[in-house]
């Protein structure tokens, strides 16, 4: 009889590892190595990216109160992106409505009636300007309706040309490349098929009995 042929199994990594007499750890070094250099090399590729943030506040006149001013600042958070504010902050902040809607985000504190409005762009002079301007509409169109919310809303500050880019630098990347490529080798480690310690023994076909034997036995 003819003895069935062993399969190979196994990933090709660890085969690899394998094959070099390589120590299992090594796929640990070669992930983290190979992630930083990927996440390090995105981090320097991508453009950075800069953020500027006005204030305004929400201040009660003398037929309202603190109260409810804190909530009109909630319910003008929400509102500051919406088409109506940005239709005319697109005329001083110089760039489409579509632009404003992707790059402002607004915050709110649930105990000062004040909002953030924060802008980014790859222009640091640009996000400034699209924050400052989305704060002026936010106030116009707030304070037009003072006589009924009995709340004005006024800016508290300005929006600054930032110096540094608030996106992440290619060390901090190339650290978050390097703990994933660590994990994953570490994955490859704890999937991987493990040899087993003793040979199984191969199964023996027995010869065919004699006649006098078979005699024997009766």
């Amino acid at each position: 009889m003819t003895e069935n042929p062993t399969r190979t199994t196994g990933r090709p990594v660890t085969a690899l590892v394998r094959a070099k007499g390589l120590p299992p750890w090594s796929l640990l070094a070669a992930g983290a190595v190979l992630g930083g250099l990927l996440g390090g090399a995105y981090g320097e590729l991508k453009t950075p990216q800069y953020s500027a943030t006005s204030y305004v506040i929400a201040v009660p006149t003398e037929k309202s109160d603190p109260a409810a001013a804190l909530g009109f600042a909630q319910a003008y958070g929400r509102v500051a992106t919406q088409l109506a504010v940005l239709g005319d902050a697109q005329v001083w902040a110089g760039v489409p409505v579509s632009t404003l809607r992707e790059s402002v985000q607004t915050a709110t504190s649930p105990d000062a009636p004040m909002v953030a409005v924060t802008a980014t762009s790859a222009r640091p002079d640009v996000a400034a300007d699209m924050a400052n301007a989305v704060s002026r509409s936010l106030t116009r169109h707030a304070n037009s309706a003072e006589d009924s919310t009995h709340v004005e809303l006024l800016q508290f500050s300005r929006a600054m040309r930032p110096t540094e880019a608030s996106s992440a630098s290619s060390t901090v990347t190339g650290l978050v490349g390097a703990s994933a490529g660590g994990l994953l080798g570490g994955l490859v480690l704890l999937v991987r098929p493990r040899r087993s310690s003793e040979v199984a023994p191969t199964p023996s076909v027995p010869g065919p009995a004699t006649a006098a034997d078979v005699h024997g036995q009766l």
